[in-house]
C-alpha cells in the first residue's frame, strides 16, 4: 500500500504542474485498485505496466518499423502479448526483437498478422467487442471472486486474446462469458494457471 501511495503521490506532483492534477488522481486511483485486487502482487502489477511502456517507447523510436506497422503491446506476470500487423515478417520478427529487449520479459507472444495496418473503422469494431467482452465477464463469478477483473480482454481483427492468472475452473467460466458476445471470430486463451 505504501508503494501505491508513493507512486500516487510522484504522478501527482510531476504532472501537477501542468494541470492534469485530477485526471491523475483518478487514473492513479485505479491503477491502485486494480493492482490490490490483482493475484499478481503490487509489484508485479507495476512491472508489467514499466514492460508495456518501454516497449511501446523502445518500438516509437525504431521510427522506420514504427511507420510500417500497427502494434498493441500488453503484459501480464511478464508474459507479453503482442497483436497487431506489419506488412512483412521481416518487419514482424523485428518488432519482436525490439520488444524481446526489455527487462522482465518472461515470454512473448508475437500474434501480429502479415498485413497492412488495419484501419480505422476495424479498430473501433475490435474496441467495441473488446468492451462488450470486459461487460459480459465482469458478471463472472466463482469461489467467491470476480474473475473479470483479474482478466485482460485485447481484441484484434475480431479475435479476442484472454490473460489472466486464474484458476482452471474461472478461465473456463470467462472464456464461456466471452464466447457469448456477439462479434467474437475466434477466443485464444493464454491464461497462467493457478492449479
Amino acid at each position: 500500500m505504501r508503494l501505491v501511495k508513493t507512486v500516487i503521490t510522484a504522478l501527482i506532483l510531476s504532472n501537477a504542474v501542468y494541470g492534469c492534477a485530477p485526471l491523475i488522481i483518478g487514473g492513479a486511483a485505479a491503477v491502485g485498485g486494480a493492482a490490490l485486487y490483482s493475484r499478481r502482487g503490487a509489484g508485479t502489477f507495476f512491472n508489467d505496466e514499466g514492460i508495456e511502456w518501454k516497449t511501446r517507447h523502445a518500438v516509437r523510436e525504431e521510427r522506420d518499423v514504427n511507420s510500417q506497422i500497427h502494434l498493441n503491446i500488453i503484459s501480464l506476470n511478464g508474459i507479453v502479448l503482442m497483436v497487431g500487423q506489419a506488412p512483412t515478417e521481416e518487419l514482424r520478427a523485428r518488432t519482436e526483437e525490439i520488444v524481446s529487449g526489455a527487462a522482465k520479459v518472461r515470454l512473448i507472444h508475437n500474434e501480429m498478422t502479415i498485413a497492412a495496418p488495419s484501419a480505422f473503422m476495424s479498430r473501433s469494431s475490435d474496441t467495441v467487442i473488446t468492451t462488450k467482452v470486459k461487460a459480459k465477464i465482469l458478471g463472472v463469478m466463482t469461489d467467491n471472486n470476480n474473475d473479470g477483473l483479474r482478466t485482460k480482454v485485447v481484441t484484434d481483427n475480431g479475435i479476442v486474446y484472454l490473460m489472466g492468472l486464474l484458476s482452471r475452473a474461472e478461465a473456463d467460466a470467462v472464456t464461456n462469458a466471452a464466447r457469448q458476445v456477439g462479434g467474437v471470430q475466434k477466443i485464444v486463451k493464454l491464461f497462467e494457471y493457478t492449479d
